[in-house]
């Protein structure tokens, strides 16, 4: 007998009748402050950390005013329940907090500002190719012909074996 056509119906199984669920802490920072929110449903928790109090209005959430950035242990508790939490939120005063349709915005500004750089840079280097410029023609190329030596200049004539005078005075000279 063959398993193969059996796995996936295994694993569908496994997937709904795996570990329950663990319910999870809820953390919001905003600015220096940070609200934590316990997973329990009770009305009564009792919350243990330091640096912090307890919502008046709803005790599920825990608020740490002014965080300076430093570990804290939380536990929230009701009963015989409890968890624990390790809280190590870097908060900063001066940032500015971005929702998603503003960074969206952003990134497509970019985009459309960047491509209409691009199809301006092309259009006018387009045109500068087919039109003819302001400086004269140049010349027509044929095949390349020597060009005769420059003329020499009087000043610099070269020493010939009979005239050792003119170049007398140019005895090398101790310093």
């Amino acid at each position: 007998m063959r398993l193969e056509p059996s796995w996936p119906l295994l694993g569908l199984l496994l997937c709904a009748v795996g570990p329950p669920a663990q319910e999870e802490f809820l953390v919001e920072i905003s600015g220096t402050t940070v609200t934590i929110t316990c997973p329990l449903t009770s009305d009564t928790i009792n919350w243990q950390g330091t640096g912090g109090t307890a919502d008046a209005d709803n005790t599920r959430k825990y608020i740490l005013k002014d965080h300076d950035s430093s570990p804290v242990n939380l536990s929230c508790s009701s009963g015989s329940e409890k968890h624990e939490l390790y809280l190590n939120a870097r908060v900063c005063a001066n940032c500015a907090e971005l929702d998603a349709l503003t960074l969206t915005g952003i990134i497509a500004a970019d985009l459309l500002i960047t491509l209409g750089v691009l199809i301006l840079v092309y259009y006018f280097s387009r045109d500068r190719k087919g039109r003819a410029s302001t400086s004269p023609a140049p010349r027509p190329r044929g095949q390349k012909t020597q060009r005769p030596p420059p003329v020499p200049n009087p000043d610099y004539e070269p020493i010939r074996k009979g005239q050792r005078e003119v170049y007398a005075g140019l005895e090398s000279r101790g310093f």
